[in-house]
């Protein structure tokens, strides 16, 4: 297992690199510049040419494209990230006020739609053919089919506007610096994310707690007179949980790069809210660094996913 692990991660670095490198050739192939951001429409056609070269050189976009690639890779490699082209602010600042906010509120949706999704698709599988059954595949499809944002502007419509129990948007009021005074502002985007997370988890939980249910141990179990809900749980439910966890375990990297949309509705001052921005302005030095934390968080995600299998399932060996 030690060495499995080991060598994985050692893999984790190139596919890292090659990831970054055509991430930052994508940036590089965009039609404009930072400096096209940076001054105004009316002010770009008069200025001296000249002038728009040399705030270039400034600002390091002169260069050729793998001078530049590399150049940003030795920075991060040894800890410099950098400074955001259109603010001037550190990205290592950027990022360490902006990543708590997602952590907190991406956190909080996996949590509550893992719990949740889990709990209503094996009462769903358990109840097989009935109206619970039914209903609860109707609610599923309805999550996952309805976009995120109908539901973001459906629940500020009711309970911020017509109800007022929430406010619209925003984390936190100036002043107020507890968990508990965030909450109000977190509720509405926590559960909105949280609702087509659910289903999706619902759907699989359903769907693979079926199929467990229908394996020969399942009838070797009940054969032997044990509990049924000692059948259902501890031998379908964790036979029944490997591909759902791939399912989570593939939404881990939400943690870093957050709910672009959610963010975007409620105003939530996330990295997934300054990524949009940042890519607005073709700020490259910070797009790099978000892309990168999203990239490493996709290639752990994988890592734990295949982790997390064999130690549940048995069944699964891992690779020698």
């Amino acid at each position: 297992m030690l060495s499995y692990i080991l060598r994985r991660v050692l893999l984790l670095i190139p596919m890292a690199l090659v990831i970054s490198f055509l991430v930052y050739l994508g940036l590089d192939l965009t039609p404009g510049d930072p400096v096209s951001y940076m001054i105004p429409p009316d002010m770009y056609g008069s200025m001296d040419p000249e002038r728009l070269q040399a705030l270039r050189e400034s600002l390091g976009l002169g260069q050729p494209f793998i001078v530049r690639y590399g150049i940003w890779l030795w920075g991060v490699l040894h800890g410099n990230f950098g400074y955001s082209m259109s603010g001037g602010v550190p990205i290592s600042t950027i990022v360490g006020d902006r990543l708590p906010a997602t952590l907190e509120l991406s956190g909080i949706a996996l949590v509550l739609s893992t719990i949740i999704g889990c709990l209503l698709g094996t009462i769903s599988a358990l109840r097989r053919g009935s109206a619970t059954d039914n209903s609860l595949t109707v609610v599923g499809m309805l999550g996952v089919s309805i976009p995120e944002f109908f539901f973001g502007l459906v629940a500020i419509l009711i309970f911020a506007l017509n109800l007022q129990w929430l406010p619209v948007g925003g984390r936190m009021l100036p002043g107020y610096v507890t968990f508990w005074d965030r909450l109000p502002h977190l509720v509405m985007p926590a559960l909105v994310l949280s609702v087509t997370m659910t289903a999706g988890v619902m759907r699989y939980a359903r769907s693979s707690m079926l199929d467990s249910l229908n394996k020969e141990f399942i009838r070797t179990a009940r054969s032997k007179g044990l509990p049924e809900w000692r059948v259902n749980l501890l031998h379908g439910f964790r036979v029944a949980l490997t591909p759902v966890i791939v399912l989570i375990g593939f939404r881990l990297p939400v943690l870093i790069g957050g709910s672009v949309v959610i963010e975007q509705v409620f105003q939530w001052p996330g990295i997934g809210n300054e990524f949009v921005a940042a890519v607005r302005s073709q700020d490259y030095p910070l797009v790099m660094m978000i892309a990168l934390l999203s990239v490493v968080a996709v290639l752990l995600a994988s890592l734990i996913v295949d982790v997390l299998t064999a130690l549940i399932d048995p069944r699964v060996r891992l690779g020698r």
